[in-house]
């Protein structure tokens, strides 16, 4: 049962310790299926040299497994609330990469400061509030899902534009169209985490990069007048054709 999918989110996985996102096994990486309403995962504490595709767990979007022999993530409700809440997401990446989470320990946002953030994340990219001794003790996984989706409704935000979030005390969680592409978007968020955390120890004027400069980078990558990349620029010269 989704045998390429299992493939596409073992390799996105393995990319994990390649790109120096996880420690031992702190980290995971989901990826859907929407026609099927299935989703497949890491199973839970599993080293990555002992990996294989095979070993991927079929999820369904009630959060029960539906194909696997081993145990998913331990952090699979809260892939399935996210699943469930933001429709366009295809992929979930989740990590406890060291610069993220000294932002996340701090309760504190990761600013806009450069255009390396903005070409990705449109706008700081928000921290969740630390859940509750109730909440942790009631369902700790299913309610980080939660106070995500209920701080991206709070500010306003579209999670399609601003593909991460921290929680507080915790750590980052990243999404994509693909599990490839929350890989990637994780990988984006612990450098900008880095340079934020840099540029906020060398000065105490505000470090936001201007609106103006935010927009440019973010829209030349994404939105109907992209040009950024190969496949946009032939979008764009076809257009100019028409």
């Amino acid at each position: 049962m989704l045998e390429e999918l299992k493939k596409e989110v073992y390799e996105a996985n393995m990319q994990l310790p390649r790109l120096d996102l996880v420690t031992f096994t702190w980290g995971n990486v989901s990826g859907i299926d929407r026609e099927k309403g299935l989703f497949v995962i890491k199973p839970s504490g599993v080293d990555y040299k002992d990996l294989k595709p095979s070993d991927m767990v079929v999820v369904n979007l009630e959060g029960n497994v539906v194909e696997g022999e081993m145990n998913p993530s331990s952090d699979t409700p809260t892939h399935t609330y996210l699943y469930n809440h933001f429709p366009n997401i295809g992929g979930i990446t989740h990590t406890h990469s060291p610069w993220a989470v000294s932002f996340a320990a701090a309760k504190m946002d990761i600013p806009a400061v450069s255009t390396t953030h903005a070409d990705t994340f449109f706008g700081d990219i928000p921290t969740a509030p630390a859940l509750s001794d109730e909440e942790i003790e009631e369902a700790y996984e299913l309610n980080t899902g939660k106070v995500i989706v209920k701080e991206f409704k709070r500010r306003g935000l579209d999670p399609d534009a601003v593909p991460a979030v921290l929680v507080s005390q915790h750590g980052p969680f990243s999404w994509g169209t693909t599990p490839e592409k929350s890989v990637y978007n994780a990988k984006v968020l612990e450098v900008t985490a880095e340079t934020s955390y840099h540029a906020l120890q060398l000065t105490r004027d505000e470090i936001h990069a201007p609106q103006y400069l935010l927009n440019k980078h973010y829209y030349r990558k994404h939105g109907a007048n992209a040009y950024y990349g190969q496949e946009n620029a032939k979008s764009k010269e076809h257009a100019n054709r028409k």
